[in-house]
């Protein structure tokens, strides 16, 4: 944890740990079938959709694991797809376990997330494809990353889902400084990220976020 002295942090490992209890709750009991419908707004199905998304948080963490994370632009795992439309991941649930036990893989992957951001000096980098980011900025990417593609699973299984604003807030604080807040944080949060539009601000069909450490001063 930040020892004393230190920035108060927007996104922490908390913050990661909440978001992927809120999703594994959303998830827990869906049966089966449901899990081979395609996620909404991608060519996944849901079950693809979370294996990408624990991919996600295994791989930011993974960048803190190294002594000089930026002189590695990606840690060389080998990927692959379970079909040629499918994610390229570095890891897959295991089938036989069914939806809870991929549940299981995703708190897993969550929880190391959680654990090295909480765990790394505040003013590490590590590299990614929008510029390098600290552990802060990381643990916004993976509560981006764990909102909106739960979204994604629950829209295509028909389910209704929805986060606390206080999680959506923080992200869009951390990540899209540029984006002001209209309605709630989790309808700007979904605009921003390409998931939907209002009849003041049309779908954004290229969006990206802002993972620069933020101003210590």
């Amino acid at each position: 944890m930040p020892q004393s002295g230190e920035p108060h942090m927007l996104v922490s490992g908390k913050h990661v740990r909440q978001a992927v209890a809120h999703c594994v709750n959303g998830l827990t009991g869906v049966p089966a079938a449901q899990w081979h419908v395609r996620a909404s707004g991608l060519e996944w199905t849901c079950w693809e959709t979370l294996e990408h998304l624990a991919d996600d948080l295994l791989t930011y963490a993974l960048r803190f694991g190294l002594a000089k994370p930026m002189d590695v632009p990606r840690v060389p795992l080998r990927i692959s797809r379970g079909r040629p439309e499918g994610p390229a991941n570095v890891i897959f649930g295991d089938k036989e376990a069914g939806p809870e036990g991929l549940l299981t893989v995703l708190e897993a992957c969550g929880g190391l997330l959680a654990t090295v951001v909480d765990t790394t000096a505040p003013t590490a980098l590590a590299p990614h494809v929008f510029g390098a980011s600290d552990p802060e900025g990381f643990a916004a990417m993976g509560v981006v990353e764990i909102l909106v593609h739960t979204h994604d699973i629950t829209q295509g299984m028909q389910r209704a889902w929805e986060p606390p604003q206080d999680l959506s807030e923080r992200a869009l604080a951390r990540l899209f400084p540029d984006v002001p807040i209209t309605d709630t944080p989790w309808s700007t949060l979904l605009w921003a990220t390409g998931r939907m539009e209002t009849p003041d601000r049309p779908r954004r069909t290229n969006w990206r976020w802002y993972g620069a450490p933020r101003s210590r001063d």
